[in-house]
């Protein structure tokens, strides 16, 4: 998988439905134990709620899917909140829709609204990103060349990490990995393949509409 969606930091809503109050939590995790952490937490902060319905995602393949009612009538919670996850295409993601009841009786239908709203403006809080491959790649040049190689890295749209000045000059510069190979070539055409070019390691980064967020 070259990339995925996930949310980019905690997030948290709330939105009054019929009297009742509730409240959306949602978190980026990385493994299961991570997730049932969270929910113990929430549950500890609102142990006088009348519910904390929950469910996450773990696994870039979401090979670990699970949700509670926390004693709503069954498939009402738990799984509604599961769906706006899946909807959403998120992996690594925790959510938590925090109840308190305000005397009016929803319904089942209205349950599934309520809980697909608490989980999405949750999940909203949190900001939803991309997760994109990116490669480091350090070009080094000498110092004539670096107006010249600055500006085409960033007309082609290349992130910038650092500039380490030594007896030349080296530019360290994130790609996504599809987009390398045209770095690559451009630099050693524009230099006349005097570059030193060295690739560096690999990791997700996060972008939100197209725009990296660091």
């Amino acid at each position: 998988m070259s990339g995925y969606k996930t949310l980019h930091e905690y997030g948290q809503d709330e939105i009054i439905i019929e009297k009742s109050t509730f409240i959306g939590y949602a978190k980026p995790i990385k493994t299961e134990e991570e997730a049932v952490e969270f929910v113990n937490e929430i549950k500890k902060k609102h142990k006088d709620a009348t519910h904390n319905v929950w469910a996450y995602t773990v696994g870039k393949n979401m090979n670990i899917q699970r949700y509670s009612d926390d004693g709503e009538p069954q498939g009402t919670a738990g799984i509604p909140t599961l769906e706006v996850i899946k909807k959403e295409d998120l992996r690594d993601v925790v959510v938590v829709v925090t109840r308190y009841f305000g005397g009016i009786k929803l319904g089942a239908g209205g349950l599934v609204r309520a809980y697909t709203k608490g989980a999405k403006i949750g999940l909203e809080a949190g900001k939803v990103i991309e997760k994109i491959m990116y490669q480091e790649v350090k070009i080094g040049i000498d110092y004539n060349q670096l107006g010249k190689v600055q500006n085409e890295i960033m007309n082609m749209g290349y992130f910038i990490k650092d500039t380490i000045y030594e007896e030349n000059v080296q530019i360290v510069v994130y790609s996504r990995i599809e987009e390398k190979d045209d770095l690559i070539a451009k630099m050693t055409d524009i230099t006349s393949a005097t570059a030193d070019i060295i690739l560096g390691e690999e990791f997700y980064l996060s972008e939100k509409e197209g725009q990296l967020i660091l």
